[in-house]
């Protein structure tokens, strides 16, 4: 390595992050017990990324599209931008309503099991225009992901789209068609899928759109109905996706859906999301590693994050960002190939959401004013989304301290990105060592730092 370029957020910024000038690698001498220090190896590599994103769901349309021109712009710019803003590679939203919806609805009307009436007309009002907006300012490199939380409540065995409840026997194949024709419906509306997930979260009963499914349910689901159907319609190359819910049980359904002792799996990989009961205070990040080591020819893309328990007075809460920035390198360091936030975009109240589960997002913004707020954690989701695009490969990397949580990537044009995180409440100065080259490196008290080595 030559040089390296310093990129920091920290708690204490007021909202502007600093850029240092360049400054040059030396030969290294042997690492000091006394200073703190992280190790990178370039030489030992380890799965390639697919990208970082987040998810627009009708919530994030409905407060887009209340905002005046030079509002959205501004948003579309500053997140979905690779050249001027965070440059989101992934894109996931729902298969008709979801609880980030302002009501429930379906594509269908009831027992129609020849989805004859079948419609997308609710997404063309205002997700999918946005969904285009979103590629266009993504030079339409946008990868999009689609997940379904519930069948329409004439599929199910408690004849509601909430509360949980089964897929009943005999819509097994009707539930595949329907997924089947939502793919082939936004493909004409030019946004073909990229990835799905079979059931976001299929072990939560919850009060909005929820749907069960056991570890052997959805394997069987997904083998006998949906992998089929989707290779007749014309989209087997859209990459299943299954589990979609937290770490806590991810070894276990990771098992039995990559399992290929009795027959090939129809699933791409695992998704996985960070709302577990935490051990200890920590975050189940040991469960990923496992499942990446225990099934190498998998994949695990975290599909869902966001802080609960809305409350304006936290907007620019550094806890949330380093939260953020914890859990990327965590997830990322442990085998995960890309990592996609919760709602994009939703107003000053955590909504709209029919259920009144209100949630943080990294931006916010008032239609009734046109005030647009930029929380601190989309500038930390920029510290990722900005230098891990798709392609890039995450190498070896390790700190001396545990204070200091890290994580390394060489990207495809040759260059690598590093990540630091300080959790501690004081500042540090360590030293980078990239193979036998080394730099000196300040980063200040809770802070996040992106360094960009060149060769």
């Amino acid at each position: 390595m030559s040089a390296v370029v310093v990129h920091t957020t920290h708690r204490e910024d007021d909202g502007v992050s600093t850029t240092d000038a360049p400054r040059r690698f030396a030969s290294a001498p042997s690492p000091r017990e006394d200073r703190a220090a992280v190790f990178v190896d370039p030489t030992r590599h380890f799965q390639s990324l697919v990208g970082i994103g987040a998810a627009i769901t009708d919530a994030s349309a409905d407060v887009f599209s209340a905002l005046p021109e030079a509002e959205r712009k501004l948003i579309l710019e500053a997140c979905w931008s690779p050249e001027h803003g965070n440059g989101y590679a992934l894109a996931r939203t729902s298969i008709h309503s979801c609880d980030f919806s302002s009501a429930s609805y379906s594509y269908t009307v009831d027992d129609d099991a020849e989805l004859e009436s079948f419609d997308i007309a609710p997404d063309r009002r205002r997700r999918i225009p946005l969904v285009r907006a979103a590629q266009t300012a993504a030079r339409g490199r946008l990868r999009l992901v689609a997940s379904p939380w519930s069948a329409p409540a004439w599929m199910k065995d408690n004849g509601c789209m909430l509360e949980g409840g089964r897929l009943l026997p005999e819509h097994h194949g009707t539930w595949a068609r329907y997924i089947a024709r939502f793919l082939s419906a936004w493909a004409e509306e030019g946004l073909p899928f990229w990835a799905l997930t079979v059931q976001n979260e299929p072990a939560a009963r919850q009060r909005w759109e929820s749907m069960l499914w056991t570890a052997e349910e959805e394997r069987a689901f997904a083998q006998d109905h949906l992998a089929p159907t989707l290779q007749a319609a014309g989209h087997g190359a859209v990459r299943l996706v299954g589990w979609d819910h937290n770490r806590d049980l991810l070894p276990h359904r990771a098992r039995v859906l990559l399992d290929e002792a009795s027959a090939p799996t129809p699933f791409w990989g695992v998704g996985f999301h960070w709302y577990e009961t935490w051990a200890g205070g920590e975050q189940m990040f040991a469960n990923v590693a496992s499942v990446a080591e225990a099934h190498p020819g998998a994949h695990l893309l975290m599909t869902e994050a966001c802080v609960e328990g809305f409350d304006p007075a936290r907007f620019d809460d550094w806890g949330h960002a380093e939260r953020y920035a914890s859990a990327l390198i965590s997830d990322l360091a442990a085998g995960a190939c890309g990592w996609i936030d919760w709602n994009f975009l939703l107003d000053m109240e955590g909504g709209p959401n029919h259920v009144g589960n209100f949630c943080f997002a990294p931006v916010h913004a008032d239609p009734a004013t046109g005030e647009v707020r930029f929380t601190r954690s989309h500038r930390v989701l920029g510290h990722f989304s900005r230098y891990l695009r798709p392609g890039t490969q995450r190498v070896a990397a390790a700190s001396s301290r545990s204070a200091l949580k890290t994580l390394a990537c060489r990207a495809p044009e040759g260059h690598l990105v590093v990540l630091v995180l300080n959790t501690q409440g004081e500042e540090t100065h360590y030293d980078l060592h990239v193979g036998d080259d080394a730099v000196q490196v300040h980063i200040p008290a809770h802070a996040l730092q992106t360094l960009v080595c060149s060769a």
